[in-house]
Parts: structure tokens; sequence; C-alpha cells
């Protein structure tokens, strides 16, 4: 029998998902027009750089501001002025103006109130959602984000053979209106009334030190933040960074093998998802997390950079993906038990931060290596790149091919490191989510 949170969490969770489907759409058209424009990763990796920087920037600070304001106006506030930057796009489309620098400057402003609109949804989701049913409702999660994957390229395709651009981003608008209006009329988050009485009595810089401070007293939890850190440096080196210009480069420009990539990712994901929500809750999230991850670095980063056609890319692309939600589960369930609920949006803030600072640095050093590094070295004609072009092939793409394999084993052997980290382990070995069993 669903309780009215949890029914409000279904409501919340479908009428995000169609934002997120919007956004994604926008997302992966604007890839598309940027490397057409420029032919360049960099310009690419820029356009996701821009999006992060601001957002690991503020996220320590939004949390302490989450937790002691309603989080259904955070988010209705946050995507509202999204919305108002889809707009101006929409404006710039149809005045044949839009330059590249200026949707930097629109996901710069996009990356900021993700920093807040972020940690309010998973606060919102710790309260909506009964203890017993975070790993099932992770899953849920995974399944609906790698949905999207695999739809995204289909619709974005379609909606831009007959309307270009602009249609894909008047579709954004419309999904936005959608989720707006159902957060808006329909869901009633909870609220930590405790936290809200004592709001005035701390100010925000004082808030921000408590979520340090806590994941500082509880340092498993740090570990396993900064371990997924440095996972994430690797898997923005490549993989959500250059592959698309990637696949572009090694199939002569083919818009259709780069959605039949991207929605195998996807599928891979609805897979994992799927799974994920029908099983029981993990025994060890230790082992969900990291040999899931090293799985995944294993099969596909490493395989995604020697395939040198469609099917290698989609094998690839399948065992990349599978596993993710099963880290993101792992993860999500360590967090939420461990967390309080007066504490999570600070501590969710704070772990945003940490846990996604290698982000920018990993898409900014991915580009660059990309485009003045490996891809002039393939070109160069030393041993060294003969020897690897027998196993990545040539042309263009082929040294991206190249990160792709040091992405690969550097993330293998660093999922397995931390799988066997003493202090990682004692997640197995403590059965009281306190102070003194992290």
């Amino acid at each position: 029998m669903y309780t009215k949170n949890y029914r409000h969490f279904i409501l919340f969770w479908l009428s995000q998902s169609v934002s997120q489907l919007g956004s994604s759409m926008t997302g992966f058209a604007l890839v598309i027009w940027t490397y057409k424009q420029t032919g360049s990763a960099m310009a690419v990796s820029l356009l996701t750089f821009f999006a992060y920087l601001p957002y690991v920037i503020i996220s320590i600070f939004a949390g302490a501001f989450v937790d002691t304001h309603n989080k259904n106006k955070i988010i209705l506030y946050s995507d509202s002025i999204a919305a108002i930057c889809s707009l101006s796009v929409i404006a710039l489309v149809f005045c044949g103006n839009l330059q590249l620098w200026y949707i930097y400057i629109v996901n710069t402003i996009t990356g900021f109130m993700n920093s807040f609109q972020s940690p309010a949804s998973m606060v919102a989701i710790g309260l909506l959602v009964p203890k017993d049913k975070y790993a099932k409702v992770s899953g849920l999660n995974s399944f609906s984000t790698s949905l999207i994957t695999v739809v995204t390229p289909m619709l974005a395709a379609f909606i831009m053979s007959f309307w270009g651009l602009g249609g894909v981003l008047f579709v954004d608008m419309g999904t936005f209106l959608f989720a707006f209006s159902v957060l808006l009329f329909l869901i009633d988050i909870p609220e930590n009334t405790a936290e809200n009485k004592t709001a005035d009595q701390s100010n925000l810089l004082s808030k921000c030190k408590e979520g340090l401070v806590f994941l500082k007293e509880r340092i498993v939890l740090l570990y396993v933040i900064l371990s997924m850190a440095l996972l994430n440096f690797f898997s923005f080196l490549t993989y959500d960074n250059i592959l698309p210009a990637m696949i572009l480069a090694r199939s002569g420009g083919n818009d259709s093998v780069l959605g039949i990539v991207s929605g195998v990712l996807g599928f891979g994901g609805i897979i994992g998802g799927l799974i994920v929500s029908l099983i029981k809750s993990p025994k060890s999230c230790r082992k969900m997390i990291y040999l899931s991850a090293a799985l995944s670095f294993l099969l596909g980063d490493l395989m995604m950079g020697i395939g040198q056609n469609i099917y290698v890319w989609i094998f690839a692309a399948m065992f990349a993906s599978t596993p993710i939600p099963f880290i993101m589960a792992g993860q999500n369930v360590i967090m939420y038990t461990y967390v309080p609920k007066e504490m999570q949006g600070r501590v969710f803030a704070v772990r945003n931060a940490l846990q996604y600072f290698t982000i920018p640095i990993g898409i900014l050093l991915g580009g660059f290596l990309a485009d003045y590094v490996f891809e002039s070295f393939m070109q160069s004609g030393v041993s060294l790149s003969a020897f690897l072009h027998q196993l990545v092939g040539t042309g263009n793409g082929s040294g991206m091919a190249v990160m792709f394999i040091c992405t690969g084993t550097l993330g293998f052997i660093s999922s397995i490191f931390f799988y066997k980290n003493k202090r990682i382990r004692s997640l197995d070995e403590k059965s009281e989510p306190n102070k003194s069993s992290c």
C-alpha cells in the first residue's frame, strides 16, 4: 500500500523525468550543432565544462540554503530561470544570431541553478521515500535517466530534421511547463520543521562547515566520495566528454551511428536500473559500487577504444552503462542511511562539490588532450603511434580511441584498489549507521 508521500514521489519522479527529457534533447542537439560548427572536441567539451564549473563551486554553499528553505520553491525557481535561458536561445536561433559563446553563458547559468536544484531534489526524495525503498528508488531514477538516454537521440534527430534546433528548444519548453505545473499544484514536499525553526540561529557559512565536519567525522563516507571523484575524473576524460566527437570522427560524421551508440548506452542503463529496482537492497554496497565500476571501465572504455565499427561500439556501450545504476544505488543507500534527514541538504551539497569537482577538470583536460595531444601524436608517425595504430586503427579519432584505452585501464585498476581499501571495507563490517560505525 503506497503512502501519500510515496505517491507524491512517483509524481515528482515522473514530472522531473519529462523535464529531463526536454533538457537532454536540447543538450544532444547542441552537441551536434557545436561539433558541426567547429569540428572541435574541445568546443564540445566546453559545453559540459561551463555547466559543471559553477555547479561544483556553488554546491558547497547551496546545501545549507536547501536545508533551511522550501524545497518546492527552490526547484520551481531554479527550473524557471533555466527555462528563461532556453527562451533566449530560441530567440537567437530564430533571429539567426546564435553564437557558441552565448551557449557557454547559458550553460553557466544553468549549472548555477542546478547547484540548488540537485540537492533540493535529493533531499525531497529522502523526505518522500521510506528507508526500505532507497535502493529501489535509485533504480527507478536510473531507469528513467537511461530511458531518456535511449529516446533522446531519436526524438532530437527527428525534431531537428523537420524544425531544426528551434523545434527541439520548443519541446524543451513544453516539458518544463509540464513539470512546473505538476510540482506547483500536485506535489507537497514535507519540510524538516526542526531545522527550519533554527534556521535564523546559524549563518550560512557555519552551516556549510557543518556538512564538512559531518563527513570529516565519518571518514568512510569521505573515502567513498573521494574515490568516486577519481572515477568521475576518468569517466569525464572520455566517455561523458569526447565520446560524441570520437564516434563522429571515426564514422565519417554519421549522426545515425552516434544516435545508435547513444541509444544503446541508455538501453544498458535501463536494464541495470530495472534490475536494481527489482532486487532486494544490497547486503554489500562496497561490492555493488566498485565491482560494477571495474566492469564498466574494463568492458566499456577499453572496448570502446579498441573498437573500429558500430558493432564493437554497441557492445562497449552496453557493458559501460549497465553497471552504472548499481554504482549509483550503492552510493545512494550509503548516503541516505548514514546521513540524518535534517543534514542531508548540506551533506549532499558538500558531497556534490567534492565528488564532482574533478568533472570540469576532466572535461577541460579531455578536450585539450584530444585536440592537441593524442590526435596529433597518432598522426606523427613515430614508432609508438605505429604500434597503437595496430590496436585502434588509423585516421581521425584514433587519438581519442587511445584515450579510451588509457581511462579504461586506469579506471579498472582504481576500482579494484578502492574495493580492497581497508577503510571502505569497513562498510561491510559495520551494521549500524551511526558515527562510531564510520
